[in-house]
């Protein structure tokens, strides 16, 4: 077995085992305080569970991503409509959950199935350049509608936690139709979106200490983002012939 399978098990068991047991404790330590939510604590654990085995075997190009991403896009949407994230919560239940379909479907087209990676591809300059134009002018259009719509944080020159969860939204948005369309560059912005989401969750954890379910989804995207360090490594591999190639 070469070198990179050896590190990628590991290193996938450390993802899961980790997030597992760090999600137990964290529940059980919540649970224990009477004021905590205990309903939407176990959902928010079992949905970040989901969500991290998910981001794991989408990290490998396998996919059952799909599957377990359907209960936690589903979990998270409610989650955040909770919250008072309308741009996140909108994101995860009127695109993501149907893009979990799409994304299965275009798998299947290029070779994914059962024991088998999907063949991943790469962008070109000019695609580059669309995504990059899209991304700046969605971002701008996002944080002013969402400041126009949130009502929890207090004006300033920048709303920071409104800024996150319009960072967030779309580099979701982008990263989930090129995960759908399996090309690389999806993990740059799983990236932006991990370390936007941590910083939010943090925000809103300062803000509101007793949220039960706000320290949960930090632990979950610290999770993430290692996990979409390690999937740029993988897909850099998985679309290295789609470059040689074009």
């Amino acid at each position: 077995m070469a070198k990179s399978e050896i590190f990628n098990k590991i290193f996938n068991a450390f993802i899961l085992i980790g997030m597992a047991i760090v999600t137990i404790i964290v529940t059980a330590i919540k649970l224990g305080d009477a004021d905590s939510g205990h309903t939407m604590l176990i959902i928010a654990a079992v949905g970040s569970l989901m969500g991290v085995l998910s981001t794991v075997l989408s990290a490998n190009g396998r996919i059952l991503t799909f599957l377990f991403g359907l209960i936690d896009v589903t979990i998270y949407g409610v989650m955040c409509l909770l919250g008072a994230k309308y741009g996140n919560a909108a994101l995860h239940l009127l695109y993501f959950l149907p893009m979990q379909f799409v994304g299965f479907f275009q798998w299947r087209k290029r070779g994914a199935a059962e024991g088998e990676r999907v063949r991943a591809r790469r962008l070109s300059g000019r695609q580059w350049l669309l995504f990059g134009s899209i991304f700046l002018a969605g971002l701008l259009a996002a944080y002013f509608i969402l400041c126009a719509l949130d009502k929890t944080e207090a004006a300033g020159v920048i709303r920071w936690l409104v800024l996150m969860d319009a960072l967030s939204m779309m580099c979701n948005i982008l990263g989930q139709l090129l995960l759908s369309t399996a090309y690389m560059e999806q993990w740059f912005f799983w990236i932006g979106v991990n370390i936007a989401s941590v910083i939010m969750w943090v925000l809103t954890l300062r803000q509101s200490p007793d949220s039960s379910y706000a320290l949960i989804y930090v632990v979950k995207y610290s999770f993430y983002l290692l996990n979409s360090l390690n999937g740029l490594r993988i897909w850099i591999g998985l679309s290295r012939f789609d470059q040689q190639s074009s």
